[in-house]
């Protein structure tokens, strides 16, 4: 009897096999979708599953905007697998993003008199304390490639590094992260600051 790890290694390179199957090019296309089930059924179980699953996984996009809406303006941008940032970019940028929101605050809380005006960063969370007025959370989300933020004013928010625009960008209403914080901070401390 095998074990349980060998087992699990001959499954693995059989899928791996399957993955690297590709079908005909005239499968890949919507109008064509017996060619593609006739392309699924003439593969083994185990490669037709393992397969199908790939196609359905590859090609998924993540965007919560009704079918029915076409223009962009209408609804959240579209985000594709493909596009993520690879991890160490992702930190790279993340990193960058708070460590200069950290110094850029920090300084700010020097020019506002706020009680309760504190802010600390431990653990890759950024926390804003603005005494009566609320409290910011700022942290990294790196399964996501996100950076999540929870504010007193606009609740909370998950923003993605945009390539095009260079910034953190929240899909839904397609905000960029360092306005968002410049606007609610000059609204709740009456002092503008400049973030980005």
């Amino acid at each position: 009897m095998a074990s349980p790890s060998s087992t699990k290694l001959i499954l693995l390179r059989r899928l791996s096999r399957a993955l690297k199957l590709k079908p005909p090019s005239a499968s890949i296309q919507r109008s064509s979708s017996s060619s593609s089930s006739l392309y699924l059924s003439s593969l083994p179980e185990a490669s037709r599953l393992a397969h199908g699953y790939c196609l359905s996984i590859c090609c998924r996009n993540f965007c919560s905007r009704p079918p029915h809406l076409n223009d962009e303006s209408q609804g959240p941008v579209t985000i594709y697998n493909s596009v993520l940032l690879q991890e160490d970019e992702y930190h790279r940028l993340a990193d960058t993003t708070i460590q200069d929101l950290l110094e850029k605050i920090e300084e700010y809380g020097d020019t506002v008199e706020i009680d309760g005006f504190d802010i600390e960063y431990g653990n890759q969370v950024l926390t804003l304390k603005l005494g009566s007025l609320g409290t910011y959370v700022l942290n990294k989300q790196t399964p996501n490639r996100q950076i999540w933020m929870s504010s007193p004013v606009s609740g909370p928010s998950r923003f993605d590094w945009d390539q095009s625009a260079q910034a953190w960008i929240y899909r839904r209403t397609k905000a960029n992260l360092s306005e968002v914080l410049e606007s609610e901070l000059e609204q709740l401390c009456g002092q503008p600051i400049r973030l980005s």
